[in-house]
């Protein structure tokens, strides 16, 4: 089990990311909006972060924290990211994924 979760949520506890990417052909980078529930604090941001950043070819990881509800989180990389990949990102940092099938 992950040990990256914190603010007392339980291990019972679900949280959901929705992946959405968006293609920049004039700076050559790919920016990738993912919204998780469930993170409360800096720590969850900072956690969240950390394993995002460290995917191959991320150069930013920025978090819109919004307490209780989704938070946007925009990844800008050099490459395309595949939703297992920050999936298990999520995962490492303590949260859990639903993937959203259209």
């Amino acid at each position: 089990m992950p040990s990256g979760a914190c603010c007392g949520n339980s291990a019972n506890n679900h949280h959901t990311i929705h992946v959405t990417t968006k293609e920049s052909s004039m700076s050559q980078t790919i920016q990738t909006n993912v919204h998780v529930s469930g993170m409360t604090c800096g720590h969850c941001v900072s956690s969240v972060s950390e394993e995002l950043e460290s995917l191959n070819g991320v150069e930013n990881v920025a978090v819109d924290l919004n307490p209780g509800g989704l938070s946007t989180v925009t990844i800008t990389s050099t490459q395309q990211l595949s939703p297992s990949e920050i999936g298990e990102a999520v995962a490492e940092a303590g949260y859990l994924v639903v993937a959203n099938e259209a």
